[in-house]
Formats: C-alpha cells, sequence, structure tokens
C-alpha cells in the first residue's frame, strides 16, 4: 500500500452522522445514538499511533429549535462514552440557507477544529461520508478520505481524491502514512 501523504498528519476530523455514527434526522435521546460498526476500533488505532481526533458536524435542528444545545451536549456525551474522547467538536448550529462560514462545505469547521487542537489545517485530513466533508476540506488546506455510505452519490466518489470502503480502511491510509 502507498503513502497517501507526504507525512502522517497530526489530526483526523472526522464528519459525525453517517460517518461515526449512524444517521437518525431525529435524533433527540443520547440512548438512541447507535456508532457505525468499527468506528470505536479505528478511533482507538488512531489514538495508539498518536494522532488527535475532532468531529465536526453541522447541526442545523439546533436553528430550527428542533434540538436543544442541552440534548446535543447529551448526545455528544453518548457519543464520547461509546468512542471514547474527542479532543476537538466543531459544530455549525446554523440553518443551511442562513450562508454561514462555518457550515460545510465551508472551511471554517475545519478551520476551527485545528486551532483548537493546535495544528495547521494542512497537518489534518478530514474523514466523512458525502461531498460536503471533502470539499470542506479541500478549502480549508487539509487533505480528505470519502467513505462512501448508502447517501454518497457516485458523482461524490468520482470527486473524490481518496477514497475508503470503510472507516479502517481509511485509518489504514492513514496510517501507512510516514511521519
Amino acid at each position: 500500500m502507498g503513502s497517501l501523504f507526504l507525512e502522517r498528519p497530526a489530526v483526523v476530523l472526522f464528519d459525525r452522522d453517517g460517518t461515526l455514527v449512524h444517521d437518525d434526522p431525529n435524533l433527540r435521546d443520547p440512548k438512541s445514538v447507535r456508532v457505525i460498526d468499527g468506528a470505536a476500533s479505528a478511533l482507538a488505532r488512531l489514538r495508539a499511533n498518536g494522532l488527535r481526533i475532532g468531529i465536526v458536524t453541522n447541526q442545523p435542528r439546533i436553528a430550527m429549535r428542533q434540538l436543544a444545545l442541552a440534548e446535543l451536549d447529551a448526545i455528544h456525551d453518548e457519543i464520547e462514552r461509546q468512542l471514547g474522547t474527542i479532543e476537538a467538536w466543531a459544530i455549525c448550529p446554523h440553518a443551511p440557507d442562513l450562508g454561514c462560514y462555518c457550515r460545510k462545505p465551508q472551511p471554517g469547521l475545519i478551520l476551527a477544529a485545528a486551532r483548537r487542537l493546535q495544528h495547521a489545517p494542512h497537518a489534518c485530513v478530514m474523514v466523512g461520508d458525502i461531498a460536503s466533508d471533502t470539499i470542506a476540506a479541500g478549502r480549508a488546506g487539509a487533505s480528505s478520505i470519502l467513505v462512501p455510505t448508502a447517501v454518497t452519490l457516485p458523482t461524490e466518489i468520482a470527486a473524490a481524491h481518496h477514497v475508503a470502503a470503510t472507516l479502517g480502511a481509511a485509518v489504514d491510509l492513514i496510517l501507512a502514512s510516514d511521519r
């Protein structure tokens, strides 16, 4: 397996819904959080190899008053209980039509997470399941790996620079990189 990056990234940023947890547009109860098979072991492998982990996620239900911040915090606490510590959370709470700088595919969330983890964006790789994840990474100066799901469009797969069949395969690509 060839090296994907010139040097191993220091930070791996993940999309939340569809990448680390099953996407549930009505999720309110932390007990309903279902992590993707293999996600916990994938993150554990990254941590064991000294990489830092963050999650960047669009959460427009906050702006639409369909989810309270306290509910979101409880969901994120449950995600961390199941996946381990997430060192940086970057959340866009805005409605899709607001045109904010943070909502993926804009680069704001990637830049915010990189800043919180005290690394330049080029030291980060974004792992996500749709084009808005990979586009946001590119706009921020980070690398990306697309892990397709049933909602990923064929055009998104064709446009991605790097594609991995599973989270585990994405971690293999990251860890194969030279330091």
